[in-house]
């Protein structure tokens, strides 16, 4: 290598120069590059639309199809706490009419028990009497189909009601009948006046009752299981407060 002579001119007097940058410097440079792209590209992303914001024409739009579907669904709750209401009522009327048709009565409030069931005179009392005003009205003991209403011989004016069972109760001797074959009668509804026609001693109620085509015993028949109506018991206390009245005015 030739070695310079100090007379040659010095090609770099008078020149600076410039230091070579430590690393660290060049990691700076790097970092404000990228951070300055980045906030090019925030300026151009700037003037675009944002891709989160809704038009309020769409909001409305979203609110009233929110609204109508709340209210079809409200509707359709309601619709079926109505439809279970309803059924529950219409089970407690079936229920209602189903315990409408198995009660039995006593055909007359007051009365006095004058014949029983059994032989007399020789022949079949197939009845029981029930003595009573003329004119007071009697009722249904059970409910059934009137089969019968009119004029019917030794019965006098009589109605026969045969229930779904088939068993028949026939009520003789009115004075007045208020309701015609052909009619549906519930227990309890007044279908008659007592009264004295056809073969009849006395103002009374001749109550007749006749299970598979055969008369039976009136008491005992309403005294049995699921009827409990006791005749008896009535003719007893009808008698017991006759005796405290004349007790209390003796």
């Amino acid at each position: 290598m030739r070695q310079r002579l100090s007379s040659e001119p010095d090609r770099y007097r008078g020149r600076r120069r410039v230091p070579t940058p430590p690393r660290s410097r060049y990691a700076v440079v790097v970092t404000s590059a990228f951070v300055g792209a980045g906030v090019v590209a925030l300026g151009a992303a700037s003037n675009l639309p944002d891709a989160k914001a809704v038009s309020p024409d769409v909001l409305k739009s979203l609110e009233t199809s929110q609204v109508a579907a709340d209210a079809l669904d409200q509707r359709e709750q309601e619709g079926t706490r109505a439809s279970r209401g309803n059924d529950r009522a219409a089970g407690a009327e079936v229920d209602a009419e189903t315990a409408a048709k198995d009660i039995y009565v006593l055909p007359l409030d007051d009365y006095q028990f004058t014949s029983p069931y059994g032989v007399r005179f020789g022949k079949l009392h197939a009845g029981i009497d029930l003595a009573a005003p003329e004119g007071t009205p009697y009722k249904a003991v059970h409910g059934g189909k009137v089969t019968s209403a009119g004029y019917n011989g030794g019965y006098g004016y009589s109605i026969t009601v045969q229930q779904d069972d088939g068993v028949e109760i026939i009520y003789a001797h009115s004075r007045r009948l208020l309701v015609e074959k052909g009619d549906v009668v519930k227990a309890g509804q007044v279908i008659g006046e007592v009264g004295n026609t056809g073969y009849s001693y006395g103002t009374h109620l001749h109550l007749e009752i006749h299970e598979n085509g055969t008369p039976v015993d009136p008491i005992v028949f309403l005294q049995a299981p699921g009827r409990g109506v006791d005749i008896k018991l009535q003719i007893e206390s009808v008698y017991a407060g006759m005796a405290a009245a004349e007790a209390a005015a003796s």
